[in-house]
Order: C-alpha cells, then structure tokens, then sequence
C-alpha cells in the first residue's frame, strides 16, 4: 500500500534537513518496500544529490527517483 506522508519519516527529514532549498521542495512517497522521490529541480548534480540524501534511509526498500531535470 503506498501513502503520501503526512508525518516525517526518516525520508523526509533528510530532505528537510538539507541546506539546499531545491532538496528540501521535493515529495517524498513510501510504501513498505519502496521509496519515490518526486519534484524538479535545475540540474542532474541536484538529481543524484537527492538520491544520495535517502540512500542512508532505505533501509530495505528500493528508491525509485522521479525527479525530474528542468531549465532554469
């Protein structure tokens, strides 16, 4: 069962606790076994800089990263 989060999970906090404003504008959904980033941001380095962020917090379950690279 997938769910948007309305409490912070571990997930989200990572995010949140960035010192990047792009990082900390992005969705997060998690389900027992997954968990998708969503959002934009301006550049493929902000991309894989969010995927980083969560990593620590998977856990088990896999990240399926929608962030999605548009121009400024």
């Amino acid at each position: 069962m997938t769910r948007s989060l309305t409490l912070e999970s571990d997930a989200v906090q990572a995010l949140h606790r960035s010192s990047i404003p792009a990082l900390r504008r992005l969705s997060v959904d998690e389900s027992e076994t997954r968990v998708c980033i969503s959002g934009s941001v301006t550049s493929y380095y902000l991309k894989q800089l969010a995927q980083e962020t969560i990593m620590p917090v998977l856990a088990h379950r896999q990240l399926d990263n929608q962030v999605k690279v548009v121009a400024p």
